[in-house]
């Protein structure tokens, strides 16, 4: 590979894409598997979302949607923007865009100091919402003569853009090395462009999605039904839509990561690696350093993305204050260890069967130790799960139950936590179909917490 910029370039676009690789070193410390990060960070808009700007206006310039004059709207956490906007000033495009009220004002004040017009819209709207974000900048094309949008979520171009580009780079600079690929989906296109691209040059490959708790997008990826998300404060990954440009078939594994696990990350980042960079990375490095950790083989090599700068976050997560209000710097950490250790002393750490067990016994268990939900325990793997209402109405209509092994009748498996998991991750996963989680610690199941423990904790009833 040759030295970027070794001749002048025509204009700032052409220095977009080849971004460094760089190994993290003290952050991942005792981890026997490679650790590298993608710094997309050093595009010159300041962040991965250049590289579709460019891409996006050109494709429509080449199928003849912009014309001389025209104008470009988006609907951007603030990223694409800055890379259309700066596509846009470099073609002589007018460029509008609609921005959700839980952005940065960095992102805002840098989107106008680019010739943008920036229209904020509430965040807290309903996708069909006149005011919610896309449908705002739609309807901005819809009365605006000669306005293309870009349309990031849906638009082919997109994952397109990876495709070319951030894939062949991460294969070469990694001389085909690259055995996981980790990044956290917004529009999708980052991971399904450069994820497919890898995946075609070695069948090999995994490719690892990290998802803020609060998004649609792993529960999604799981029951293919799309559910209800809830605020987060990680910009600019996952969603409360389904974007075309987010390919689900190339994703293997998802994974979630809560806002204060992105925030630490992101400034441990900043403070032990001179990585300066926003929450969406944090997500991101939390994940490829949990996989790493697992795959604990060195001749593996996993490869992240730093999204963007954290220029664009001083107000947020590298604010003291804005980080204690929004209680993300408590001094007390709960975990799913500080659940279990909350519980009464009568009670085994554990109580489970195997599939083979009868109805009777787990109904006995159930009695005997006052519980309502039993795992179903098989090689250390939970194949399975007994609730108490469910299988008692099953056997008040039908005796004969009693007598079948608890295989025939359990439900789905429940999720499984590390003991360290942090409190806000075990609530976003104890919804109302999931009433509890299993507890690992080092490969072995240590315990189970239900939603009666979380909400004893949030009472401080002991």
């Amino acid at each position: 590979m040759s030295p970027n910029n070794l001749e002048p370039l025509d204009n700032i676009l052409q220095a977009i894409g080849w971004t460094p690789l760089v190994r993290l070193n003290r952050i991942a410390r005792g981890i026997r598997t490679p650790v590298y990060v993608k710094a997309e960070n050093l595009n010159p808009g300041g962040s991965v979302k250049d590289r579709i700007g460019v891409e996006i206006i050109e494709d429509a310039e080449r199928k003849g949607a912009l014309k001389a004059g025209g104008t470009v709207v988006e609907a951007t956490s603030g990223n694409t923007g800055v890379g259309l906007a700066l596509a846009c000033a470099i073609k002589g495009y007018r460029c509008v865009f609609t921005i959700p009220d839980k952005m940065s004002t960095e992102k805002v004040r840098l989107l106008r100091a680019l010739g943008a017009e920036v229209i904020v819209v509430p965040t807290a709207v309903a996708p069909d919402h006149p005011e919610y974000y896309i449908n705002k900048a739609r309807a901005i094309v819809a009365s605006t003569p000669g306005a293309v949008m870009a349309d990031q979520h849906y638009n082919p171009a997109n994952p397109e853009a990876h495709y070319r580009t951030t894939g062949p780079e991460i294969w070469e600079q990694t001389k085909g090395r690259v055995t996981h690929f980790v990044c956290s989906p917004g529009t999708g296109g980052t991971i399904s462009g450069a994820g497919r691209y890898l995946k075609e040059k070695s069948a090999e490959v995994r490719v690892i999605a990290g998802d803020p708790v609060g998004s649609i997008y792993t529960e999604y990826a799981r029951t293919h039904q799309k559910g209800e998300g809830f605020p987060y404060k990680v910009e600019g990954i996952g969603g409360d839509k389904i974007p075309t440009s987010l390919h689900f078939d190339v994703i293997d594994e998802w994974a979630f990561v809560s806002d204060a696990e992105a925030f630490q990350i992101a400034r441990r980042l900043t403070r032990e690696e001179g990585l300066f960079t926003g929450g969406s990375t944090g997500v991101n490095v939390k994940v490829a350093l949990d996989v790493a950790r697992k795959v604990d083989d060195p001749e593996a090599m996993v490869v992240t993305i730093l999204c963007d700068t954290g220029e664009r976050y001083l107000s947020k997560l590298y604010d003291d204050n804005w980080m204690r209000e929004n209680q993300l710097l408590e001094s007390e950490r709960v975990t799913a260890s500080t659940l279990l250790s909350g519980r009464r002393g009568d009670l085994p750490p554990l109580v489970s069967l195997a599939p083979g067990a009868s109805v009777r016994q787990a109904l006995n268990l159930m009695g005997t130790y006052n519980v309502s939900q039993i795992p179903v325990v098989e090689a250390k793997e939970c194949v399975g799960s007994l609730s108490e209402g469910p299988l008692m109405a099953r056997a008040l209509a039908d005796a004969k139950i009693l007598d079948q092994p608890v295989s025939d009748v359990m439900q789905p498996p429940f999720p499984v936590i590390e003991k360290g998991a942090p409190l806000d991750r075990v609530t976003a996963l104890l919804s109302r179909e999931t009433p509890a989680a299993l507890v690992r610690e080092d490969g072995t199941f240590v315990g189970i917490v239900t939603r009666h423990d979380v909400l004893r904790h949030v009472a401080g009833i002991k």
